[in-house]
């Protein structure tokens, strides 16, 4: 074992002792308290069984089979979500056959952040984690249930479906995914069409025929956002069958796994000998884990929260000195773009998931030891696949295209895909692994915003044309819901195409799909907090530089007064009445951005 990867363990298992310890013990007691279903009173029963079946009725009402809960994120406006329609009966289906039942417990709103970017609906995305959370909490309530399955995926649902499962986490838990839309239009092409509309070189019908190709089809989006970091994320955390993150949807393949993690599910359950509670799967061990994943292959940004609300939401304090001291020693082993021009698909067929965790496993960089849904560590090393229609494993070995995964000793930076950068604007993190070297580094003049929709007009006013670090400050999470800023992508990255040195500084977000410009994002402490952005002006001279991990004004701003921006005039958007008590208490992207919990939760 890599000793750094060791003392970063040991350090997250010291300091979470204490809430780590209350959370086992609360986790214990709903445990110890017996199989859920047969404490319910005869009346609550009655409710649990009335709409079912009669044979359902019986199995229910049989205290020696199992009642699996079903949290969907099913809806059929995202492609992501939609195969999930016919998951249910599936799943019941399959349990039925072996005597046990399945219900749906409960659904969860599920956004998509490519609908609402640069859009209204984008205040409400950040905050929709925590609906999201507390839905899947309050679908698994009821205390009906012996075990869960997670239909969620994207951006925020499958973070928060987990911070809400772990509130019930001495239930065996598993994700059940959906997989990936086939390849359309390559993201090069993508990315050249949405510069050219923004510089004003091509029009609206040119730029919709190209988004139709980009996204066609059922399943997730294809380039390594925050939706397919989830899903190898929470594989590499073994919450998931080995392999399955991105079997194409409503295969052979697909429906097979679906299968087996079904019928895993009742083998799992308190008084089993293979009991295996969600709170045993996710601790710091496998949280490191994951972490690992992440940095080597080069995933959303967004994670640098969500992780911290997750160990927070299973008695582990994780921050952002955790995430800085792994990635200086853990290697970029993957290239997906936007961290190349290859897509989840071509990752997936060059070894994926278990070829990727075989890498860090020979590097030292995993803990092996840690608890899967299933077999063990090793076990997540093999791919699926079906001989003569029955479901196997083999063995990850070689990668099938070595531009996209590594599988020797060859990497793709010594370092991890994410920087954490610190200096007199505060803390924030970086996406390196997508920006080249000679962008590691800019010196400029700030321009400042105070909105998108600003920087827009600013662009499109030629203002903007020379070396600056644009600053979009007044976007963190308690002053407008910290939208994602990808409206920026194209200006940037035109500006720096016509051979300007430009960066972004913000206390809002950009995802895992932020592309080739140096963005300086969660910027923390924020400007509605009273964070030294609030105090930059036009001219400021600003220094990011990557490799050293710095953030500096070089002008002595510590006497300005806090700007003030008028929150309900720029970012007016829908739900706005929501965002009240959200905006008061919500803390930092450094502690996860999340009001969900407090300390005597734990």
């Amino acid at each position: 074992m890599h000793p750094v990867i060791q003392q970063v363990t040991e350090r997250i298992r010291e300091r979470s002792a204490d809430l780590r310890a209350d959370y086992i013990t609360r986790m214990q007691a709903q445990a110890a308290a017996g199989r859920p279903r047969g404490t319910l009173a005869c009346g609550n029963l009655a409710h649990v069984i009335a709409a079912c079946s009669h044979a359902q009725k019986n199995t229910l009402l049989d205290m020696t089979r199992v009642n699996v809960a079903i949290v969907t994120a099913y809806n059929d406006l995202l492609s992501a979500h939609q195969p999930y329609e016919h998951y249910p009966e599936q799943i019941k289906a399959v349990l039925s056959a072996t005597g046990h039942s399945a219900q749906v417990a409960g659904g969860v709103p599920a956004m998509c952040d490519g609908v609402t970017q640069g859009q209204a609906g984008m205040d409400l995305s950040l905050f929709s984690r925590d609906v999201i959370a507390q839905a899947t909490a309050v679908s698994l309530s009821h205390n009906a249930f012996d075990a869960t399955l997670l239909l969620g995926i994207c951006d925020k649902i499958a973070p928060g479906q987990l911070i809400g499962a772990l509130s019930f986490g001495h239930l065996p838990t598993a994700f059940v995914p959906a997989g990936p839309m086939s390849t359309g239009i390559s993201n090069d092409e993508k990315t050249r069409i949405r510069q050219q509309y923004a510089a004003g070189e091509l029009g609206r019908e040119a730029l919709q025929q190209m988004e139709n190709q980009a996204y066609h089809s059922a399943g997730t989006c294809t380039f390594y956002g925050t939706a397919n970091t989830n899903q190898l994320v929470f594989e590499a955390m073994g919450l998931m069958l080995p392999g399955s993150a991105f079997i194409a949807p409503n295969s052979e393949l697909r429906q097979a796994l679906t299968n087996e993690v079904t019928a895993l599910m009742p083998t799992l359950v308190s008084g089993s000998t293979q009991y295996r509670p969600l709170y045993k799967l996710v601790d710091e061990k496998s949280l490191v884990n994951g972490l690992v994943a992440l940095l080597a292959s080069g995933g959303s940004t967004n994670h640098t929260m969500h992780m911290v609300a997750i160990a927070r939401a299973a008695g582990l304090i994780l921050t952002w000195d955790d995430f800085r001291d792994l990635s200086d020693v853990v290697p970029l082993l993957a290239k997906v773009y936007p961290n190349g021009p290859a897509d989840i698909n071509a990752f997936h067929q060059a070894g994926g998931v278990p070829l990727l965790l075989r890498g860090l496993a020979k590097r030292g960089l995993l803990h092996m030891d840690t608890t899967p849904l299933t077999g063990n560590m090793e076990d997540y090393l093999q791919h699926p696949l079906l001989n003569d229609k029955q479901l196997t494993w083999q063995p990850a070995t070689t990668s099938q295209d070595k531009a996209v995964l590594s599988d020797d000793d060859a990497v793709f930076n010594q370092t991890g895909g994410l920087k954490v950068l610190s200096g007199n604007l505060g803390r924030c993190v970086m996406k390196v692994s997508a920006v080249a070297e000679q962008y590691h580094y800019i010196d400029a003049e700030a321009a400042v915003f105070d909105s998108q929709h600003d920087v827009e007009a600013a662009y499109k006013a030629g203002e903007l044309n020379r070396d600056a670090i644009i600053v979009v400050r007044f976007n963190g999470p308690a002053a407008n819901g910290m939208p994602e800023l990808h409206k920026l992508m194209p200006i940037l990255g035109n500006l720096q195409k016509a051979g300007h040195k430009v960066a972004l500084v913000t206390d809002g977000r950009l995802s895992g799909a932020s592309g080739k410009i140096p963005a300086a994002i969660h910027v923390t402490p924020e400007a509605a907090k009273g964070g030294p952005l609030a105090q930059l002006q036009n001219g400021d001279r600003i220094r990011l530089d990557a490799t050293h991990g710095t953030l500096h004004v070089l002008d002595d701003i510590r006497q300005r007064p806090l700007a003030k921006s008028n929150l309900f005039a720029q970012h007016h958007g829908l739900g706005r009445e929501l965002f009240g008590a959200f905006r008061r208490v919500v803390s930092s992207a450094e502690q996860g951005a999340s009001i969900l919990f407090s300390d005597n939760d734990f």
